[in-house]
């Protein structure tokens, strides 16, 4: 598992360089963390300690003998600790107890409206929470920290939603805050797509580090992780591609305010309103999805030119960052290989031959678990950062 929402991985001194190191869940003897930390044994046995008396490191047998009395190994105690991971969405929420490799213990949902405002949902994740604790047997003692996915626009350094379009009374709540009150670990809140990015680079592309996740629904966005790092800019809105303007969109108004944005001609709502208006029975994004899977050759043209005009702003995002992985989610990705087909034609037809040489562009593997898996990634990445490590360290001796 390794770390891309944060910028260090092993810039600390302290305890924390060598949890870094075990991180992966390989076994180490205290000789091979000295040697890769280049410690002297006794630190790195003082070390050891500490992070066994927080649980999070523990014996895991011992090496392979050489003649004389094998060597303890240690490694990652992964279901000691656990993590939050929630799923906010227009219409549910998710929730989901998670141990420190990822895996998933336990988990809740509901149809809720995001239009009932932020206490009504976050008061559902508080008691969600404790229930998932309670049904567990575990406590809350052992929780290090939540994660937050939201359908529209965070403020990343204050977990934050910013006039987001879809979440009336959200604007600029306190989220963590909120949360912090019940639960008293750190919540890291963020957009939606971002989770869905890191959830599918988990699940599917551990070993790639330039992957774009573009969530195709009710609106359009994108994760973009580029060089093992997710990007999400100066204020915290990269990846907003469904308000890039393409050419077949002139004219049409969208819900920003602009005309010809991808999300006006693209989405799931506007494929509802465009065959509805042809007399097709379709209300919602899934009557459409429906529609292709039935074979309905409207919905197929539909979907295939939905696909094209992705592919239009994808290409520019190849040629910028060249991915070597884009992924389709979301719900109308499950209109499959009639939606990815409109993508690869105009993306390997419009981009550079050297950045398409490798390239694949596929539906989510992950699918509608993606957030939940991003989220708890969100939240293990910073509960297990080296400052994280090296406040929990402090602690034992404060």
């Amino acid at each position: 598992m390794v770390d891309i929402s944060h910028v260090s991985a092993l810039g600390s001194a302290g305890a924390s360089d060598l949890f870094q190191v075990l991180r992966d869940g390989q076994p180490r003897t205290r000789t091979e963390l000295a040697d890769l930390s280049g410690l002297a044994r006794s630190t790195v046995a003082l070390r050891v300690d500490a992070l066994t008396r927080l649980g999070l490191v523990g014996p895991a047998g011992n090496a392979t003998s050489t003649g004389g009395r094998p060597s303890s190994q240690f490694a990652l105690q992964s279901g000691n600790k656990f993590v939050l991971a929630v799923d906010i969405g227009a219409s549910h929420v998710r929730i989901a107890l998670s141990d420190l490799g990822g895996s998933t213990l336990v988990q809740d949902s509901t149809f809720l409206e995001i239009s009932e405002g932020p206490e009504a949902v976050l008061n559902w994740v508080i008691d969600a929470g404790a229930r998932l604790f309670g049904d567990s047997k575990r406590s809350t003692a052992d929780l290090l920290a939540i994660g937050v996915g939201l359908p529209g626009p965070v403020e990343h350094t204050s977990g934050r939603p910013i006039n987001p379009p879809i979440m009336p009374g959200w604007d600029r709540f306190d989220v963590p805050g909120w949360l912090q009150q019940r639960f008293h670990v750190p919540v890291l809140v963020d957009n939606d797509v971002n989770l869905m990015a890191l959830g599918e680079r988990e699940f599917a592309w551990s070993g790639t580090g330039h992957l774009i996740f573009m969530k195709v629904a009710t609106g359009i966005g994108a994760g973009v992780i580029s060089g093992g790092f997710l990007q999400r800019g100066a204020q915290g809105i990269a990846g907003d591609l469904g308000h890039v303007q393409i050419a077949r969109g002139a004219g049409v108004p969208c819900r920003c305010g602009n005309e010809g944005c991808l999300e006006a001609v693209a989405s799931g709502a506007a494929l509802t309103r465009l065959l509805a208006a042809q007399g097709l029975p379709v209300t919602t994004s899934q009557h459409v999805v429906d529609l292709v899977k039935q074979g309905n050759l409207e919905a197929i043209r539909a979907v295939r030119q939905a696909g094209r005009d992705m592919g239009e702003v994808l290409t520019m995002c190849v040629n910028l960052v060249n991915p070597s992985v884009i992924v389709l989610g979301g719900s109308m990705a499950q209109a499959g290989e009639h939606l990815i087909a409109g993508v690869r034609e105009v993306v390997y037809s419009r981009s550079n031959p050297l950045a398409t040489q490798h390239l694949q562009i596929t539906q989510s593997s992950a699918g509608a678990n993606a957030a939940i898996l991003g989220a708890s990634m969100l939240a293990i990445h910073h509960a297990l950062s080296p400052d994280r490590i090296e406040a929990m360290v402090a602690s034992l001796t404060a």
